[in-house]
């Protein structure tokens, strides 16, 4: 944001009525995620790093959920209700009592396209501070059918015409409406009311602000986006086309801080994914909401981690699972087939294969071996396991929580541990060996004979 915008007040108008019938869902359609963020929260985030300094979510009068999640996203959201649904201008006059607050700008924008950038609702604002009343957000259009189309004039926006109204020249047009629109926020209430409802669908468009604007005299101007940035989200197959879309941009961002991705298209984040430089991520790797990678560290193919923190120069996988609370020191290793969860594995600390560890600390450079499981739920409640810096836990170990394992302690392959290690012990648990000769050659001569005489014609 440039300094002169830094100095005007901004109110944003997020539109969140649609019916979203077409998703085929129980879930308002602005409620679906994209990067692990609602759709609603990626349009929110980006309105608020625009400098927007209040947002009121515009929903209908069936969907109090929508509200109820704009306000745990920020707090500091308003809600108004469209009770009837007569159009985007109709829609933005809920937000009435905001408007009459004299804000400088006004931005108009949609929680169904969740993917415009905070650069361009600050460009929006750059050229309400540059002198326009209206400023509209156009795309050049591959497919141009059935869009609003952007009618210049000596570089201003002269009209925005709808498809179904537009002469065969303006349909040749190939710059078309997003939809987006910004407003002095000194006359956008003026220019709101002002809009009739003369069109076929007795609907309130906000696109006849351009005409309402040009009628007074006022600057009107028209900035562009990439098609890209601006598609909405409308059924399954469009929410599919903004994740890839989102998951793209989230790569190369990933990438220009310095991390390498062997596979990028293979990889998926999540939008608060944090990796840090010199990380190698290989193919096939899922980031959930909450993950942050640390300098160095590699994550190797086919691995999911959600809600977890990977220390410098850390390794995960492959195949490995790192669930809420997981927690990776320096240099600590998670190798193959192994899930985390809640647990703090120290720094050097192995934990190298077909292994569960939840609800448990880990110390530094302990040993965990293939198989091991902490046994932390009873059913009704969790329980923790403390492992001590340096112990070593041998292959197809139970540790059964609450427990403690000391400080360089050992505890003995295939043992069930329920009482704590002291440090420096060796812990076996496991029934002693006895060894029987010629039990196994005995036991198969008689199996052999059984088996002939079920066979034979005297028996059946």
């Amino acid at each position: 944001m440039t300094k002169m915008q830094s100095s005007r007040s901004c109110l944003a108008i997020l539109l969140a009525a649609g019916e979203g019938t077409r998703m085929k869902s129980a879930r308002p359609k602005v409620l679906h995620e994209l990067g692990g963020r609602s759709l609603l929260g990626h349009a929110l985030a980006a309105l608020s790093e625009a400098g927007a300094d209040t947002v009121v979510v515009v929903t209908g009068p069936d969907r109090p959920e929508v509200a109820l999640e704009a306000r745990a996203i920020l707090p500091a959201a308003l809600s108004a209700i469209q009770s009837e649904r007569r159009g985007t201008a109709h829609a933005a006059l809920a937000a009435r009592d905001a408007l009459t607050a004299g804000y400088d700008d006004v931005i108009v924008a949609f929680a169904d396209t969740p993917l415009v950038r905070p650069e361009t609702f600050s460009a929006l604002r750059a050229a309400l501070a540059g002198g326009a009343a209206v400023v509209a957000l156009g795309f050049e259009a591959r497919d141009p059918a059935g869009y609003g189309r952007f009618v210049m004039r000596d570089e201003a926006l002269e009209a925005i015409v709808e498809h179904k109204d537009a002469t065969p020249e303006q349909r040749a047009i190939t710059l078309c409406n997003a939809g987006l629109m910004a407003l002095d926020g000194h006359q956008a209430l003026s220019l709101l009311e002002a809009i009739g409802n003369a069109n076929a669908q007795s609907e309130f468009y906000l696109t006849d602000a351009v005409a309402v604007a040009r009628s007074r005299g006022l600057t009107t101007a028209a900035l562009t986006a990439p098609e890209s940035e601006v598609q909405g989200v409308n059924d399954r197959a469009q929410l599919a086309v903004a994740e890839a879309e989102f998951q793209c941009r989230k790569r190369l961002a990933i990438m220009a801080g310095g991390a390498t991705l062997t596979a990028p298209d293979t990889v998926f984040f999540s939008h608060d994914t944090r990796i840090g430089r010199d990380v190698l991520i290989e193919p096939h790797v899922v980031f959930g909401p909450g993950v942050s990678v640390a300098d160095g560290a590699v994550i190797h193919a086919f691995s999911h981690l959600e809600g977890a923190e990977v220390g410098p120069g850390a390794t995960v996988g492959p195949y490995g699972r790192l669930r809420p609370g997981a927690k990776l020191a320096e240099k600590a290793k998670v190798g193959n087939f192994v899930e985390i969860k809640a647990a703090e594995i120290g720094a050097g600390a192995k934990v190298s294969h077909l292994t569960y560890i939840g609800d448990a600390t880990v110390g530094a450079e302990a040993n965990i071996g293939a198989g091991t499981i902490t046994c932390n739920y009873d059913g009704f409640f969790k329980y923790r396991t403390t492992i001590g810096a340096g112990a070593f836990v041998g292959s197809n170990s139970s540790l059964v929580a609450p427990v403690t394992i000391g400080a360089g302690a050992f505890v003995g392959s295939g043992s069930v541990v329920t009482e704590d290690v002291a440090p420096d012990a060796l812990a076996v648990a496991r029934g002693r060996q006895v060894a029987k000769e010629g039990w196994a050659q005995t036991f198969r001569e008689a199996s052999m004979a059984r088996k002939a005489a079920a066979k034979s014609p005297e028996t059946r």
